[in-house]
This record gives structure tokens, C-alpha cells and sequence, in this order.
């Protein structure tokens, strides 16, 4: 099959939802990938921030292919060795008490949601259930998701959206002083706002935001599905500010490339859900939780160290591309502001063309390499991204 044989079935039996770019890629390896005519491109998207590993790691294909070889799939009615030792190991590096597993980030955002509303219905009754979220923030597609997500954009065509949600500018604490009530119950943020632009949030907000919660006996909703799991060079963002949520939100990277999210609790909401008030069919699935036992065991203390080197040697070097403004977001997670006039979208075009992917973030140029990625191939990457740079 030729790659126009498979855009045009594409066109035909695929809803269209997606803007595709013109790629239609066969195999990869690490963060080199090959389409279906043999030309090789750098990964600095790892599928918008999934593919942690890169391309078919061999410990983590290892891992999936035996535990699938063993047992693909039972019901969460019983106990299978995998979910359990993932759990284990993930509250012993966060500090966290408790998980629950699910399939992606909007469905652990889901599940935080849920958490926080039945906390505070369990200690105050009805009537305290908003949840103060920031504009310019991404949460999910789900119609809970969705309704915390502070971007007019997406609050289109689908109404009416669900209740209870209010926001604020991220970075203003007198608004969100202001904003609480005696019906608010959390507050929900992300730490560099992904789909916002690749926005870091400033400490000194994180830590006010922290604060108030506590004086006020509000939950602090962390969503770390794009920050977590190494991305910006500690397993949880949380550890740059410091902070320690009641809820913490995860997925993308923790699968490798496969469906997995988990929201993780802490000593305030570790028994707030109990039987029946929550569930899903396949989170716990042992497959992935296979695979993403050995993401963790990868980023280890040595190779998230590894990863804030890489970090610096990225950074540094899209600093001096051409038409690069700024650097934006934290670790491995990076916005590119360019100058005015360029397209975000026509520069991940051009870098297409050159053997570079990349992804967009409103105006900004988006990177979200494999945290594995190899410095050859860093430099690789940037080189193309550069050529692209200076062909607009």
C-alpha cells in the first residue's frame, strides 16, 4: 500500500476529526522513526508526550510482550500482580497514598473531579462543590473535562456544559482570594499549562495557591497528564515548586505508548472513593502496567538526572535557532516562541519536510522529545528544526 492509497482510506472510513499533516509513518526505533517511502525523521513529539521511551524500547516490549503472553486482560473483581507492584511503586516515589487506575488523562481528571466533590459533600454536605480551575488550561474532551478547561474554544456546540466550575488568570492571587466561596471545594491547575501555549506557572503563585488551600480546607488538584513521569525532569512537576497536592492527576508518558492514566491520592483523599462510587474496565490492565513499571525503573534517580542534562543541552541550543523569541516550559517540555508573522503550524510543516516532528501550542512551535532521545539524535533534530527556521 502507497501513503496515498492510506490517506485516501483514511479519508474514507476515519472520522474527521483530526487536521492530519501530510506523514503517514511506518516503524521507529528510539526517537527515530521511518514513513512508508523510507525517510527518516527525529521525534521531538513522542506522540504528544506518550512515547516516554521512544519508539519499541526493548526492556518495555519485553515486559508487554510477556505479561500479554501470561494474561491480557481480567476483571478489576480480582487481583492480578502488575497494577498491583505499578501502584506500589508509584506511591513510593510521589509520596502519595493511593491510586486508582484508568485509560487516559481526561479519564483521571474524571476521577479527580469526582474525588473532590465527594470530599466535600462527605465533610460539609450539599452545596460546596465548585471548583475554581485557571483560564487558559486544558483538562480532557469529556463533558466534566471539558467544563474545567478555561479556553473559550472548546466551550462550543456541546451545552450545556457541566456546573461548578469558575476561573481565574493563573499568576493573580487576589482574583482567586476573591473567587472563593463557601460552595468552593478544590482548586485545579496545571503546573505549565500544556495546550495553553507551554506556559510555566510562577512559584510564588504555586506556593499562595498551596497555601490558601489549606487555610481554606480545599483540595489541590494537580494535573501532571503532560508534567508528570519525568517530563520536565523530576517524576511529578510538583517537585520543582515544592508543593504537595491532595490530588495528582497522570497518563501520557507513565504507558510508553499505551493507554494509561492514574489518579494518584494523597493522606487527605486516599479513602474518599469507596465500592461502587467508581470504576472502569480496563485501568489496571496488566499489559500496560507491565510496560510502565519499567518507565519507572528507567527513570530512576540517574536517568531523570539524565534528562535534566539533556533538558539544558536542548534548550540551549533551540535559544540560538533563528526566529526563536523565547524558550519556554520546563525540562523536556518546551514552547518555542517565534517571531511575528510565523505560524506555528507552518513551521511543524517545514520541519516535516526537513526530518524533524514537532507539534504546535497555540502560536508556539511545541517539543516534546522521548525522555530516552540520545544526544546525537538531539542535535540531529535541532539542526532540521533549525533548517526549517530559516526557510520561512
Amino acid at each position: 500500500m502507497t501513503s496515498e492509497q492510506l490517506k485516501q482510506l483514511d479519508a474514507s472510513y476515519i472520522c474527521n476529526t483530526y487536521a492530519r499533516f501530510d506523514l503517514c509513518l511506518d516503524h521507529g526505533k528510539g526517537a527515530t522513526c521511518w514513513d512508508m517511502d523510507g525517510k527518516t525523521y527525529v521525534d521531538f513529539s513522542s506522540g504528544i508526550g506518550v512515547n516516554s521511551l521512544g519508539f519499541c524500547d526493548d526492556d518495555w516490549l519485553l515486559a508487554i510482550t510477556g505479561q500479554a503472553g501470561r494474561l491480557q486482560h481480567i476483571s478489576n473483581l480480582f487481583y492480578t500482580k502488575p497494577d498491583v507492584m505499578l501502584a506500589e511503586l508509584l506511591c513510593r516515589r510521589t509520596g502519595m497514598q493511593k491510586v486508582f487506575f484508568c485509560n487516559s488523562g481526561a479519564e483521571a481528571n474524571e476521577g479527580a473531579i469526582k474525588t473532590a466533590r465527594k470530599y466535600s459533600f462527605d465533610k460539609y454536605g450539599r452545596g460546596r462543590d465548585e471548583i475554581i480551575a485557571m483560564k487558559n488550561s486544558f483538562h480532557g474532551r469529556t463533558m466534566a473535562t471539558l467544563s474545567a478547561t478555561g479556553q473559550e474554544v472548546y466551550h462550543n456546540f456541546f451545552f450545556p456544559f457541566v456546573d461548578a466550575f469558575s476561573f481565574v488568570d493563573a499568576g493573580d492571587v487576589a482574583q482567586l482570594e476573591a473567587a472563593v466561596s463557601e460552595k468552593t471545594c478544590a482548586v485545579m491547575l496545571e503546573l505549565v499549562q500544556g495546550e495553553g501555549g507551554v506556559i510555566a506557572l510562577d512559584p510564588s503563585y504555586v506556593t499562595a495557591v498551596e497555601k490558601l488551600c489549606r487555610e481554606k480546607d480545599l483540595l489541590l488538584i494537580v494535573d501532571e497528564v503532560q508534567t508528570g513521569i519525568g517530563r520536565t525532569g523530576y517524576l511529578l512537576a510538583c517537585e520543582h515548586y515544592g508543593i504537595h497536592p491532595d490530588i495528582v492527576t497522570i497518563a501520557k508518558g507513565i504507558g510508553a505508548g499505551l493507554p494509561l492514566g492514574a489518579v494518584l491520592f494523597g493522606e487527605k483523599t486516599a479513602s474518599v472513593l469507596g465500592f461502587g462510587q467508581h470504576g472502569t474496565t480496563f485501568g489496571g490492565n496488566p499489559v500496560i502496567c507491565a510496560g510502565a513499571q519499567v518507565v519507572l525503573e528507567k527513570l530512576n534517580d540517574a536517568g531523570l538526572a539524565e534528562v535534566r542534562q539533556k533538558a539544558d543541552h536542548l534548550r540551549a541550543k533551540l535559544a540560538a535557532l533563528p526566529h526563536v523569541r523565547s524558550v519556554s516550559g520546563l525540562g523536556m517540555m518546551i514552547g518555542l516562541e517565534l517571531d511575528d508573522g510565523l505560524e506555528a503550524k507552518q513551521i511543524v510543516q517545514a520541519g516535516i519536510e526537513e526530518g524533524v516532528i514537532t507539534l504546535t501550542a497555540k502560536s508556539r512551535v511545541r517539543l516534546l522529545p522521548p525522555l530516552t532521545i540520545t544526544v546525537e539524535e538531539l542535535d540531529t533534530g535541532v539542526e532540521r528544526l533549525g533548517r526549517a527556521l530559516a526557510r520561512v
